[in-house]
């Protein structure tokens, strides 16, 4: 399906995929590091960003969002790309690499992972940020460092590293993706996907406070692999350490 996307640089593709409730523009800070070397396309998911919904009857669940990246791929042309995302878009590319469609995944602070508290916990603080997000007029907000600090504390670990102007557009995103809800309620069904057919790398922001680091555990259990820790980072970390974010990806999506 045709959905939002941005591209820049050269090399082989890069497919960057966000998380819940945010929108392609979360990659910027990490976008020209890794252009340098790959053909970068960031991509809102449908129902999210400046992308259409999903079809009429077609479910929201981390599973369709996955069909719908692939037949992305599929419409550009792009064949096996590497593939790298964050929270749900982390589940997206650990799912693409079960089915074998990607040649590498990255997968920061991935979903499903969590036991049944720490599942209540993420629905909950998304609900909340959620309507928190429709009653507020974000510009005040985004220029008071105090108030950046208590609107974004429990995603980034240094807000004060997050540019004013991308707390507003996260903030718009987050109020008026159509797809949120109906995301958000299937992660109450949301399992560890099948082993992957691709090479994968997790990491975890060290602060994560949304989806909590103790996941890494599981997450490394399932893997059969050490967790990559982002130091200094909590659960979206492109804007807390944009160079070890793209290092990591980089390291993952290099020459094997």
């Amino acid at each position: 399906m045709e959905l939002a996307f941005e591209r820049r640089g050269s090399g082989e593709p890069l497919i960057l995929v966000h998380g819940i409730g945010h929108h392609l523009k979360g990659w910027a800070p990490v976008m020209d590091r890794l252009a340098a070397s790959h053909d970068v396309i960031a991509v809102d998911l449908p129902g999210f960003g400046a992308s259409p919904g999903l079809p009429a009857g077609v479910p929201y669940t981390a599973e369709s969002l996955a069909d719908a990246v692939e037949s992305f791929c599929a419409l550009l042309g792009v064949r096996e790309p590497h593939v790298a995302g964050n929270s749900l878009g982390g589940y997206i590319a650990l799912e693409l690499a079960s089915r074998g469609v990607v040649r590498t995944a990255t997968a920061i602070s991935p979903a499903g992972f969590w036991s049944r508290g720490e599942l209540l916990w993420c629905q909950g603080v998304l609900r909340m940020m959620r309507a928190s997000a429709q009653a507020m007029d974000p510009g005040p907000i985004a220029e008071n460092p105090v108030g950046r600090a208590l609107s974004a504390g429990l995603i980034v670990a240094r807000p004060s590293r997050l540019a004013p102007s991308a707390l507003v557009d996260a903030t718009l995103a987050l109020a008026g993706c159509e797809g949120f809800d109906e995301t958000l309620e299937s992660f109450s069904g949301l399992m560890p996907p099948a082993p992957p057919k691709s090479p994968i790398t997790i990491a975890w922001g060290e602060h994560d406070r949304l989806l909590l680091r103790r996941q890494a555990v599981r997450a490394a259990r399932w893997s059969g692999q050490r967790v990559k820790l982002l130091r200094g980072c909590g659960h979206v970390p492109m804007s807390d350490d944009p160079a070890l974010v793209a290092s990591v990806i980089l390291e993952a999506s290099g020459p094997r």
